[in-house]
């Protein structure tokens, strides 16, 4: 759900076998937007709107779920949609109403040079009692949600839509959706450690956009492929529109010589 993991775990990795990267293409497929869901059951469903909803999710009485950003690119776009509504509402604070004082250590915030850096510590545990729950990814958090355990939870709207609950449309201005909002990248969402020894794990706030490759020692390559022919292709953005997955046609290549012929002609260079 995120193409810059591929350039970042993969790029800057080699197969021990080979001596080659594990991927030197990748092709940017789809986008999505940021939204906060919810039910008939869930607290305050019959007051909360797209203008009030930052006080709805703050309130004592109202338990937010979100996935875990050192594990899903979504629980990271959730702190980045927070921190853009601080300034977007001018609420000061509302990043810190949200995820403050809700983990056994904490998420910093640093601020430098017009940039919040929001630092993700190694161990992320909720406290006890806490009415922040997170899950290792975003979509484990739909039956908390239609079950009642939670009120509201941070997902993308095509998810919402696959699955029939409630969702508020978002500003574009915090939602992650609007490829030419210079204002995502006034946050950067930072993983505090060191998880792999060859990566940075950093995310500076940009669009949503879905990526895909294919890796150098896949068993089989033809096979993927073809996958991707298809998923790239009429009946691929057929299945996607009619799941309320918006595309990107022609898909966005990176390094587009290097991709499988089969696919240049779904294909155009980024830039």
């Amino acid at each position: 759900a995120d193409y810059s993991l591929v350039p970042m775990l993969l790029y800057e990795v080699k197969d021990s076998d080979t001596g080659l990267p594990y991927a030197d293409w990748y092709a940017i497929f789809a986008s999505n937007h940021m939204t906060l869901a919810y039910t008939d059951d869930s607290a305050y469903a019959d007051e909360v709107t797209a203008d009030n909803w930052m006080d709805i999710i703050s309130r004592p009485d109202v338990r937010v779920g979100c996935a875990d950003p050192r594990l899903d690119a979504n629980g990271y776009r959730a702190l980045m949609t927070m921190k853009l509504a601080e300034s977007h509402y001018d609420r000061t604070g509302l990043f810190n109403d949200v995820f403050g004082g809700k983990f056994r250590v904490p998420i910093r915030l640093a601020t430098a040079e017009g940039v919040t850096t929001i630092k993700v510590p190694e161990v992320l545990e909720t406290k006890s009692g806490s009415r922040l729950v997170m899950r290792p990814f975003s979509v484990q958090l739909l039956p908390l949600l239609e079950s009642g355990e939670i009120d509201y939870t941070f997902e993308y709207t095509s998810v919402a839509r696959q699955h029939g609950v409630k969702y508020l449309e978002l500003p574009p201005d915090i939602d992650l959706s609007d490829p030419t909002d210079s204002h995502y990248s006034s946050v950067v969402v930072k993983l505090d450690f060191q998880r792999f020894a060859s990566v940075k794990p950093e995310f500076p706030g940009e669009v949503i956009r879905y990526g895909a490759t294919i890796p150098s020692n896949a068993p089989h390559p033809e096979a993927a492929t073809t996958f991707l022919v298809y998923l790239l292709g009429p009946e691929g953005q057929r299945i996607m529109a009619e799941n309320y997955h918006p595309m990107i046609v022609p898909a966005l290549a990176d390094n587009l010589a290097a991709m499988p012929e089969p696919l240049h002609d779904l294909c155009a260079p980024i830039d």
